[in-house]
């Protein structure tokens, strides 16, 4: 290796580590900031938890207890595992559908699902949040539906640029030897999948996670509240704001899906990459 493509990679490195380090460092003054005292973290945000500032497990006890920060946990926890398993079994099977049926319709549908990802929310929000109450989807079970309308775009985008990769002679064969539609799908087609379902799973769980606007628009919050609406009614009235519990309930929000996403990295590159398949 020449000298001058040595210097290039160690400048190009430099710039990357500098970049993580912009990037990951919000993330570590939440943490400290979450073992400190409330009146501290307003006053000095970057400094380092000491003896004078050193709150403990204090702000995480007062989210826990004061908060309701479990129950938050609860309803998001079934919310978007129940989204995901939703999204992930329908969008699955329609875009097999609309890519092995050739017909006008199905590329109609196909357009329509793709299209679905360029419209702006709040163009829809109002209206969906008078649907929502109209047909009684203000609950956890009820926002499920929405979520799987506005997660299918990207699903099935990503969906149908894998399949659009499968010999279709495999699912000949399975139809040869006996088997339904449901059965090659669920048989042969959904095993082939994998890489794309755990791909989408975790960029749709990250979200669901995650959002705040379609739950607060959706939800009947008398009765539901995810992790990110609890941390927004965490401000109190005449501007009062519990600063230590919002920086322990943002740490116990997000290392979940810091997990996640760490663990499960590799899998979404490989499913984006097997969704990019052009058929």
């Amino acid at each position: 290796m020449s000298k001058t493509k040595k210097t290039r990679r160690t400048v190009a490195s430099v710039i990357l580590a500098v970049c993580a380090v912009i990037y990951v460092a919000p993330l570590f003054i939440i943490l400290f900031n979450s073992f400190k005292q409330k009146t501290y973290i307003s006053m000095e945000p970057f400094r380092l938890p000491g003896k004078e500032t050193w709150a403990g497990l204090e702000n995480y006890l007062s989210g826990i207890d004061d908060y309701g920060l479990l129950s938050g946990v609860g309803w998001t926890l079934m919310i978007t595992i129940g989204s995901m398993i939703a999204i992930l079994i329908f969008c699955s099977m329609f875009a097999w559908f609309i890519t092995r049926v050739k017909a006008a319709y199905t590329k109609v549908l196909y357009i329509l699902c793709v299209f679905s990802m360029v419209v702006p929310f709040q163009m829809v929000m109002f209206t969906l949040s008078k649907t929502a109450d109209t047909l009684k989807l203000n609950t956890p079970w009820g926002i499920i539906i929405v979520y799987l309308g506005f997660g299918a775009g990207l699903a099935v985008f990503m969906f149908c640029g894998f399949v659009k990769g499968i010999p279709l002679e495999v699912e000949e064969a399975a139809t040869i030897d006996g088997c339904s539609p449901p059965g090659v799908f669920f048989r042969v087609v959904l095993p082939i999948m994998q890489p794309t379902y755990i791909s989408v799973g975790i960029l749709e769980t990250m979200w669901i996670w995650n959002d705040f606007l379609l739950p607060y628009l959706v939800l009947d919050q008398r009765k539901y509240k995810t992790i990110s609406m609890i941390i927004q009614g965490m401000k109190g009235s005449y501007g009062r704001v519990d600063m230590g519990a919002i920086m322990a309930c943002l740490v116990l929000a997000v290392i979940p899906m810091i997990i996640l996403y760490l663990s499960a990295q590799k899998y979404i590159i490989e499913g984006v990459a097997a969704g990019a398949v052009k058929g």
